[in-house]
């Protein structure tokens, strides 16, 4: 039985559509060198560590603010805002935050890969850490911001 609430792809001859849909992979189309997402960051909320195992990430920020701890064990920061392109390499661990209480983080993302869910692996950021800075949080430990 269909289920006609769920968005549909549609097309033919080399070009799909979805409308109402939130992603477009190899999970939906015949995608074979790249997704894009619609992404939405609750308030307060956050994408715990992570990598993408050989795929290049693009994301633009439609709302809100986000905050990324990347690099090894995720100590490097960089925090971005409506209106801002990011570029993320294959492997680099990143974790992710929304820095409001209040309002949404909305962004499209981009992948080199169509089956990105199959190379996203965690990443135990508190692994990478020498002993004397486990729990102290990035800006806690002279960091440059970038």
């Amino acid at each position: 039985m269909n289920d006609d609430s769920r968005p549909q792809v549609i097309g033919a001859g080399g070009i799909s559509m979805l409308r109402g849909g939130t992603a477009l992979s190899s999970s939906n189309v015949e995608a074979q060198g790249l997704s894009m997402k619609l992404a939405v960051i609750p308030p307060g909320g956050i994408i715990p560590a992570h990598l993408h195992i050989d795929f290049e990430t693009m994301i633009y920020v439609l709302e809100g603010s986000v905050r990324h701890e990347y690099g090894d064990g995720c100590q490097l920061v960089m925090e971005n805002q409506a209106g801002d392109f990011v570029f993320i390499q294959p492997g680099v661990p990143h974790e992710v935050f929304n820095l409001s209480d209040t309002e949404p983080v909305v962004a499209i993302i981009a992948r080199s890969a169509p089956d990105e869910r199959e190379q996203t692996i965690p990443y135990d950021r508190a692994a990478a850490l020498p002993a004397a800075q486990e729990g102290q949080a990035p800006e806690e430990r002279n960091l440059p911001e970038t």
